[in-house]
């Protein structure tokens, strides 16, 4: 999962506690944070704690943790980083002081609700076909090329195999004939 479906997936989590005013916005490589931060409005330290458990316990189980979290029993705002992105969960009274929406609106807010596009989608099926085309024999040339490639390893191993036990054999013999000049 990228750093934009990560978030995406953050909002949509706070979205479902009843989170309000939730913006998730695109920093685009224009900050040296993180690229993407989330915004979102509790009403109170309970919805507040909702909001940031239900966000840490379901990426948790996805596989990504906080690398850092600020604001420990803060009634009005906190902050949990997820390397990519940063999750702030704040009552209103603490997003209108700190004016975050302000301070980051050289980004750019993207819908979080919005489905993966399908240009990504075309471009993975693309690269798949690709990458079966580039393995695969593209004319009856190759194909006996293949072929006889393939009977050659096989007759290169079967000689190979012969000349070790035609070896192996010479040995047998020379230990045998030792053997035999002892006993006498």
């Amino acid at each position: 999962m990228n750093t934009k479906e990560l978030v995406c997936l953050a909002a949509r989590l706070a979205d479902g506690k009843k989170a309000e005013n939730i913006k998730v916005i695109d920093l685009g490589g224009l900050s040296s944070l993180c690229d993407y931060i989330l915004i979102a409005t509790a009403t109170s330290k309970p919805h507040l704690d909702a909001v940031e458990e239900e966000i840490s316990k379901k990426l948790k189980e996805l596989g990504y943790y906080k690398l850092n979290r600020d604001g420990g029993d803060s009634n009005l705002w906190r902050v949990s980083d997820y390397g990519g992105f940063l999750a702030h969960v704040m009552t209103q009274e603490a997003r209108d002081f700190y004016a975050l929406d302000k301070i980051f609106s050289f980004g750019k807010e993207i819908n979080f609700n919005e489905p993966v596009k399908k240009a990504a989608k075309k471009k993975s099926a693309a690269k798949k076909t690709a990458v079966k085309k580039a393995t695969a024999p593209k004319t009856a040339a190759a194909k006996k090329t293949a072929s006889k490639t393939a009977v050659k390893k096989t007759a290169a191993k079967k000689t190979t195999a012969k000349k070790a036990v035609s070896k192996k054999t010479a040995a047998q013999k020379t230990a045998a004939a030792k053997k035999t000049a002892s006993k006498k």
